[in-house]
């Protein structure tokens, strides 16, 4: 885990904290979400390598029992990082600090605020 940002890094270290259920498997799915927006500000891969990503992404969060407003959210998501462009992804991950803190509690809310404010950074960055 040392390659991971901070907001990865503090999602995983939340989910042996959470009792199984609904919850513990939404922070696992706001972390592959994350994880995935994080790729796309980076390094945007290519469209067909993007494509192929977030159908495994939407493939493996069909499998998980989450909250309905999570879900909703994380559908939304998954919607508007089709377009592929890097500043979607930050805006992506700042709609899903809300649903994060209601379904995974302040400390996931609070990562994916701070995985905001790290995308904005590095997108800033690469504009000058």
């Amino acid at each position: 885990m040392s390659g991971w940002d901070p907001a990865a890094t503090a999602l995983v270290t939340l989910l042996p904290k959470t009792g199984r259920g609904p919850r513990r498997e939404g922070i696992f799915a706001l972390w592959l979400t994350l994880r995935v927006a994080q790729d796309l500000v980076r390094d945007p891969p290519a469209e067909r390598a993007h494509r192929r990503r977030l159908q495994a992404l939407e493939h493996r969060l069909s499998s998980l029992t989450m909250p309905p407003p999570l879900r909703r959210a994380l559908a939304a998501a998954i919607n508007q990082l089709r377009d592929g462009r890097s500043d979607t992804a930050a805006q992506v991950l700042s709609q899903l600090v809300a649903p994060a803190r209601e379904a995974g509690g302040a400390e996931a809310g609070d990562a994916l605020a701070q995985a905001v404010r790290a995308a904005r950074a590095m997108l800033r960055a690469e504009r000058r």
